[in-house]
């Protein structure tokens, strides 16, 4: 499967607008998250963005350090539309697991889902390898399992905590009580704190 999951697969599927799992806006959960961050001047990382509302959204809040990772190039064309204005060099055509940077806050948002599980654990790790002290990872998750093969690749709270808590405490994880409704009950919100006391 990881063969599959390449740059050149997902620049086709967004040039083709192949998107199924696009909601068109930004999470209502990450929506609700973004609102009580206080401080603009925090670092945030958005994996695997796609069309990035969430990145989008931030900016237009007055945001001026988020940065935005995806391999696929023609997935940053909305983003380039809707706010022309973003840096675009906190625009990332890169590789998550070889990106070298410090963030406060990673948000997740269909990157999990979207990447080969027996990468998860390496997800996991370097998640915690870019974030700061105390950084937090947080966003959505599905809380089930699906029967055709992915991507999207689901999962279950229960393997989701022994994944991340080797690395992570974890503050909260349940399901979203804001999901949109073809989702309803079928995602977790989920909010992680770096474990200091964990060597790289």
């Amino acid at each position: 499967m990881s063969n599959q999951l390449t740059p050149n697969y997902w620049n086709e599927r967004y040039l083709h607008q192949n998107t199924p799992w696009d909601i068109g806006s930004v999470s209502p959960a990450l929506k609700n998250y973004l609102d009580q961050v206080t401080n603009p001047m925090l670092p945030i990382l958005i994996p695997g963005a796609g069309n990035a509302y969430e990145a989008i959204y931030a900016h237009r809040q007055g945001f001026q350090n988020v940065f935005v990772c995806d391999w696929a190039p023609a997935a940053f064309e909305h983003l380039k539309r809707q706010a022309p204005d973003f840096p675009i060099h906190h625009l990332l055509v890169e590789d998550f697991f070889r990106l070298e940077m410090e963030v406060d806050v990673i948000l997740e948002q269909t990157f999990f889902c979207a990447i080969d599980p027996t990468l998860r654990k390496a997800y996991v790790k370097k998640a915690f390898e870019l974030l700061a002290p105390d950084g937090k990872l947080t966003g959505l998750l599905f809380a089930q399992h699906f029967e055709h093969d992915g991507p999207p690749f689901g999962g279950s709270q229960e393997e989701y905590m022994q994944l991340f808590s080797p690395y992570f405490h974890i503050l909260y994880m349940d399901i979203n009580i804001n999901s949109i409704e073809p989702r309803k009950g079928r995602e977790l919100f989920f909010e992680c704190q770096k474990n200091a006391f964990i060597a790289p």
